[in-house]
């Protein structure tokens, strides 16, 4: 029988497997955020995307989707917290002075905190799943897309949340700050990890990965705090017209 125990890992491989996972979630990020955009386009179109998602390949992706997310946030999760208490036994001291080393040192209060980051993040997507996810579906009712088919009514879920309970939003918002710092160090680490890094192109990369954490943090921040703020615009029980609706959007962006 095969001990676990015994099994060894290299560090170098734990930092392959911390910066594979890692980039694997943030192109997850991407996708996510741009599924959560079509809420501007209105109710029809961001539940006929729900729909489509839970039932294409008849319900076959979204299951092999949701496995692989699980399996890359374990594997994140078990190698990133392995390298750093491997980095705390061979460095038992901690730093004199803790913060951004300056230089040519990539050091900083985002890479020093990131388990504490990441466990804030963890809870944040115990509770997102809770709120959306595992909600009763059903209390919120079903709608009748322009092609005739009953879909669930999920645009009403979503909105309804951000609208009726600010202390939801605000701990959103706080946690896509809290994203943005992880993000911060860890894309840019993960890209380091993978050996995509030259001396010449470290200053790029490393801008690149700021430029992506603020880019998602901002993003997902910015669509709590406009649905909250545009009750007139994201009304849960709006008839499905999303020109209309785009075109409300816009006049109440441009006139403030």
């Amino acid at each position: 029988m095969i001990n676990l125990q015994n099994i060894q890992i290299s560090s170098v491989t734990k930092k392959l497997l911390t910066g594979l996972t890692g980039l694997s979630l943030v192109m997850f990020l991407v996708a996510h955020l741009i599924g959560n955009l079509t809420l501007f386009a209105g109710p029809e179109v961001f539940n006929a995307y729900a729909q489509f998602l839970h039932h294409f390949m008849h319900g076959m992706f979204i299951r092999l989707a949701e496995f692989g997310l699980l399996s890359f946030f374990i594997i994140h999760i078990w190698s990133a917290v392995s390298v750093s208490m491997s980095k705390r036994k061979a460095r038992p001291s901690r730093y004199a002075v803790e913060g951004n080393a300056g230089g040519k040192s990539k050091k900083s209060l985002h890479s020093l905190n990131m388990i504490i980051s990441g466990c804030i993040i963890l809870l944040f997507v115990l509770v997102h799943l809770n709120h959306f996810k595992y909600a009763d579906h059903e209390a919120v009712g079903t709608m009748t897309l322009a092609d005739g088919t009953e879909v669930q009514n999920v645009y009403r879920l979503v909105v309804g949340s951000f609208q009726g309970n600010f202390g939801y939003v605000l701990f959103y918002m706080l946690a896509m700050g809290v994203l943005c710092s992880h993000l911060m160090h860890g894309v840019w680490s993960a890209v380091q990890s993978l050996g995509f890094t030259r001396p010449t192109t470290i200053p790029y990369l490393h801008m690149a990965g700021m430029v992506i954490a603020i880019a998602l943090a901002v993003g997902f921040f910015l669509l709590p705090i406009l649905i909250f703020m545009m009750r007139g615009t994201f009304d849960p029980n709006a008839m499905p017209d999303p020109v209309h609706h785009a075109s409300l959007l816009l006049n109440r962006l441009m006139l403030g």
